[in-house]
């Protein structure tokens, strides 16, 4: 198949969860297709990363749109009551670089990342199948549910019109992905049920387990930017570690992840550790006896849980982040939602190194089983082949 990918962002280097979905699912789908990638970048990107994904597609458009432009059209679609992020990714200038290239590949069928970029491909009249990655709208109430004033009124402006966008999706595209049936239950339309999912996967071959100094007692990773990750990061080191701390003084605690907020620089003191970006994620992961995962907002996935159990890290996390990864409480992964929970959890870690030993076990075993990236892949190649074949 000719695939014409397109996506909001260009998906490398992996700091990001839709950039690390995006990546992959194009290696896997350039194993036995032409892969054609159109992406839309408020930032340059550097020829280093193009030359990451030259391996894999046929041909790649860029298109950069100026920031600027992207928040009059977020103003634009506030006016006009249609959804502030397909505003921000939007641009005349995107659209007709979009076409042209549309007209120049002739793909066999179209796959789009995420409602924001609905709207270089609504009208196109050849096969498209998008993946809502996850559900926008869930995400987005979940954050207006912990904002206050005008940031609250937004971001319920915002649920709102990304609610009406994900309905609409079922009329626009032939095929509709997900990545976990916890974001395909969210999606506000009766035939939710025949959303794909498509979930992520994990590189065994680059995360696997490391024997490293155990510089860290517990390790938070992400993009320290995403509200979700800035928020789990403020509630694990104001709320949670100082109960740690009553019964473990010496516990020592690392926020690992690109682009910190201040809100996050401002968790460092002798006992926290803020890295910001890191050259190999992996190194923070071993370093640490466990990862704690406290996510509190946000939807879809969680790239870090996947990928500390492919490195035989034990993990503790919440039901909101479980719910997607439907791991075995108490023998794969340990929940806890309250401060107080989550504490007992990782004390009961910290403080038994055989109950830490099992659970990662449990948890390698179980991300080994059940996402690869290949297999991942797999599915989403016989979705697209479904699309064009019925059309």
């Amino acid at each position: 198949m000719k695939i014409l990918i397109v996506l909001p962002r260009f998906p490398y280097p992996l700091e990001k969860g839709d950039k690390l979905r995006a990546y992959n699912q194009i290696k896997e789908l350039s194993k036995r297709n032409e892969v054609y990638l159109f992406c839309v970048s408020h930032e340059k990107v550097l020829p280093e990363n193009v030359d990451k994904l030259r391996p894999f597609c046929k041909e790649i458009r860029i298109v950069r749109s100026p920031k600027l432009v992207n928040y009059k059209n977020v103003l634009r679609n506030f006016l006009a009551t249609k959804s502030l992020q397909i505003g921000y990714w939007d641009s005349t200038k995107a659209r007709k670089a979009y076409k042209e290239f549309e007209r120049e590949v002739k793909p066999d069928v179209l796959y789009n990342q995420m409602v924001r970029t609905m709207v270089y491909v609504a009208r196109s009249s050849y096969p498209k199948v998008m993946d809502f990655q996850d559900a926008l709208s869930m995400n987005t109430e979940r954050r207006m549910e912990h904002s206050r004033f005008l940031w609250h009124y937004i971001l319920h402006f915002e649920f709102k019109m990304l609610r009406s966008t994900e309905y609409n999706s079922f009329k626009i595209f032939d095929a509709l992905t997900i990545i976990s049936d916890a974001d395909s239950d969210a999606i506000p339309h009766m035939r939710n049920e025949d959303i794909y999912i498509t979930p992520n996967g994990v590189d065994f071959d680059y995360f696997h387990p490391l024997q490293r100094e155990k510089k860290y007692d517990i390790v938070f990773c992400g993009n320290m930017h995403y509200e979700p990750n800035v928020r789990a990061a403020r509630f694990l080191a104001e709320q949670v570690m100082p109960l740690v701390w009553k019964q473990l003084p010496s516990a020592r605690l690392l926020l690992a992840g690109a682009y910190p907020k201040k809100q996050v620089v401002g968790l460092a003191n002798e006992r926290v550790t803020v890295s910001g970006f890191v050259e190999d994620i992996r190194e923070s992961y071993a370093s640490a006896k466990i990862l704690a995962a406290p996510m509190q907002t946000g939807s879809g996935l969680q790239n870090k849980l996947l990928e500390a159990m492919s490195m035989r890290i034990p993990c503790v996390t919440t039901t909101i982040a479980n719910n997607s990864l439907h791991a075995a409480a108490g023998k794969e992964v340990l929940i806890g939602d309250t401060a107080e929970a989550f504490a007992e959890q990782v004390l009961l870690l910290l403080q038994d190194e055989q109950k830490r030993n099992d659970l990662a076990q449990q948890g390698y075993d179980f991300v080994h089983e059940n996402f690869s990236w290949e297999k991942a892949g797999e599915k989403l190649e016989s979705v697209l082949k479904s699309v064009v074949k019925s059309k």
